[in-house]
């Protein structure tokens, strides 16, 4: 079994809970969404996120608009919509108990 295939699959899970988090009360564009999830050792490509985010948006827990950079071509900034909004409290819920439910079953007991 591949160590690395696991660790990717494990962080693939909690990619679209990130995403929304990372937009939770402030617009961003993909390349900082990417930052932010690189420097938190997440790892993703932009071949990744791209899909991702167009699978939020059309679950309607994504909007975006266009905004003009002085610095290149124009730029698509994701919002979280009310449903993304509510969407994400549901999953902060769960991230809780799945994370209480872990730290359980993974605690070493010590002798």
């Amino acid at each position: 079994m591949n160590i690395e295939n696991t660790k990717a699959q494990m962080r693939k899970g909690v990619l679209e809970y990130c995403i929304l988090s990372i937009l939770n009360g402030e617009d961003k564009y993909t390349s900082e969404i990417l930052d932010t999830l690189k420097d938190a050792k997440m790892l993703v490509v932009e071949g990744t996120i791209y899909p991702l985010l167009t699978r939020l948006k059309n679950a309607g827990l994504l909007n975006y608009r266009w905004e003009e950079s002085t610095s290149g071509p124009p730029r698509k900034y994701y919002t979280l919509t009310e449903t993304g909004k509510l969407f994400l409290k549901e999953l902060d819920s769960t991230w809780d108990e799945l994370r209480n439910a872990t730290n359980l079953v993974t605690k070493t007991k010590k002798s």
